[in-house]
C-alpha cells in the first residue's frame, strides 16, 4: 500500500493562476525561460529558474541563485500571487491536449515510501542535477513543482475523481502552448478520507517524470524528524491508462570518423537498412528512422532477434544504444557523452531535419516506450537508458505548491 495525503497548499488566486504558473524548470534553457517570464513579475520562473534574473556570467548553481529564488518567492507571496489554504485538501488537476484529457490529483507522497521502493523509479539521476534541486528545496523550504506519478488505473478511484470534477473548476485557462489546465480544490473531509483510502489500496506509485525532484525531496524527507511535513513531497498522480508517452529522439554530432557511406556499410552487419523518401516517425517497435546530414533517410531494423523477455533489453532505446550507438559510434555513456543530444518527440521529426542542417551528422527517430514497459522495469528494480520517455503534456508548476516552513 502507499500513502497519499491532503495538505493545505499555497496557491495563486484563480484570477492570477495563468500568470503565476509556468512550465517545469528543466524543459527550458536560460534564454527560453527568460523569454517566457519577460514582462511577467508573477511568473514562477523567477523562483524555479532564478538564473534568468542574474547576469549570464553567473552560474545557475552559484549561491546567489538560491538566495535569489528565496527572495523571488517572498516577493510573490507579498504581492498576493500565492496564499495558503486554510484547511487541507486534495487538488484534482486536468490537462487537455489535442482532444485528450488526463485527470489526476495533487497531494503529498511519502519520502519514506520512496526509500522503501513503493514510489518506484525507472532511471538514474545525475548528481549535479539532484544536488541543484536539493539546494533549491532546502533554501526555499518548499516544493515548487510536483513530481509526476502514475499508478495502475483503479476503476473506483478514477470514477470518484471523474465524479468530483463534473462541477466547474476553480482554475481554467489555456496556456500559450495550447494546453488547457483545470484545478478543482477538494476540501470536504469525507471525500478526502475516501480518496486517501482509495490510494492506500495501490501497491505502488511509479515516477513518470521528475526523478531529480523526487530524489532531492526524498533526501530532504530522510533528514527530517519523524512526523515532520517535509517527510512528504508534492506530487501529482494519474492513472496509467490516461497518459501518453512520446518518443525521445537522438542526434549525434559525428559518424565516429567514418564517411556516410562507410557508416552505412558498417551498419549492415547488424541492421537491415532500407532507403526511404524522407523524414518520418518510426513506424513501429524495433523499426527506426535514420537521417544523415547529406539529406538521405533510411529505415533500420535489427537483424538479430530481440529478447522480448528482458524488459530493458527489448526497449527500442536499448536496441539503439547497445547495437548502434555504443559499438559503431563509441557512445558508451549517453548520460555524459557530449557528442549525443536528445530531442523530445513533441518537437517532431522536423526538429531532426533542422538539427541535421545545424550540428548533427546523424539523427534517429524511435518508437515511444510504453507505460507497460515503464512499470515492468520499475517493478523489476531495473533502470532504463537515459531519456527513454517524454511525457506530454508536462505538468504546470505553480498551480499548487507545498511549503514546509
Amino acid at each position: 500500500m502507499v500513502s497519499f495525503r491532503p495538505f493545505a497548499a499555497w496557491r495563486p488566486p484563480a484570477a492570477l493562476a495563468h500568470r503565476v504558473a509556468a512550465v517545469p524548470y528543466d524543459v527550458v534553457d536560460r534564454a527560453e525561460a527568460r523569454a517566457l517570464a519577460a514582462g511577467e513579475p508573477l511568473s514562477l520562473l523567477h523562483i524555479t529558474r532564478p538564473d534568468i534574473d542574474l547576469p549570464d556570467d553567473v552560474s545557475p548553481h552559484a549561491d546567489v541563485a538560491y538566495s535569489q529564488a528565496l527572495e523571488a518567492l517572498e516577493r510573490l507571496v507579498s504581492a498576493g500571487g500565492l496564499r495558503q489554504d486554510e484547511r487541507p485538501g486534495f487538488y484534482a488537476y486536468a490537462q487537455h491536449r489535442e482532444g485528450r484529457r488526463q485527470l489526476g490529483v495533487m497531494g503529498l507522497a511519502s519520502a519514506d515510501e520512496y526509500w522503501a521502493g513503493r514510489v518506484k523509479r525507472h532511471e538514474l539521476t545525475r548528481a549535479e542535477k539532484e544536488e541543484d534541486r536539493l539546494r533549491h528545496v532546502r533554501t526555499l523550504g518548499a516544493h515548487m513543482g510536483p513530481v509526476f506519478l502514475t499508478y495502475r488505473a483503479q476503476p473506483s478511484l478514477d470514477a470518484r475523481l471523474a465524479e468530483v470534477t463534473t462541477a466547474a473548476p476553480e482554475v481554467d485557462y489555456v496556456a500559450p502552448d495550447g494546453i488547457r489546465h483545470q484545478v478543482w480544490p477538494l476540501f470536504e473531509p469525507t471525500l478526502l478520507a475516501a480518496l486517501e483510502a482509495e490510494f492506500s489500496r495501490l501497491d505502488a506509485f511509479y515516477i513518470a517524470d521528475g526523478h531529480h525532484r523526487a530524489a532531492a525531496a526524498a533526501r530532504v524527507g530522510r533528514d527530517a524528524p519523524p512526523g515532520d511535513v517535509s517527510r512528504h513531497f508534492l506530487a501529482c498522480a494519474f492513472p496509467h491508462d490516461q497518459l501518453r508517452i512520446l518518443p525521445y529522439f537522438r542526434v549525434v554530432a559525428d559518424l565516429g570518423g567514418r564517411t556516410p557511406d562507410a557508416f552505412l556499410a558498417a551498419l549492415s552487419a547488424a541492421w537491415r537498412v532500407q532507403p526511404i523518401a524522407g523524414p518520418a516517425d518510426a513506424p513501429d517497435r524495433h523499426r527506426f528512422t535514420m537521417g544523415l546530414k547529406d539529406g538521405r533517410w533510411f529505415e533500420l531494423t535489427p537483424t538479430d532477434a530481440v529478447d522480448e523477455a528482458d524488459p530493458v533489453a527489448r526497449l527500442d532505446v536499448s536496441l539503439l544504444q547497445d547495437r548502434l550507438l555504443a559499438p559503431l559510434l563509441g557512445i558508451a555513456d549517453p548520460r555524459r557523452d557530449e557528442r549525443i543530444d536528445f530531442v523530445g518527440g513533441v518537437r517532431g521529426v522536423s526538429e531532426l531535419t533542422r538539427r541535421l542542417t545545424l550540428d548533427a551528422a546523424v539523427a534517429f527517430a524511435l518508437y515511444p516506450t510504453s507505460l507497460d514497459d515503464l512499470m515492468a522495469i520499475s517493478d523489476a528494480d531495473a533502470i532504463m537508458p537515459p531519456k527513454s520517455t517524454w511525457f506530454e503534456p508536462k505538468l504546470r508548476s505553480g498551480l499548487v505548491i507545498s511549503r514546509f516552513r
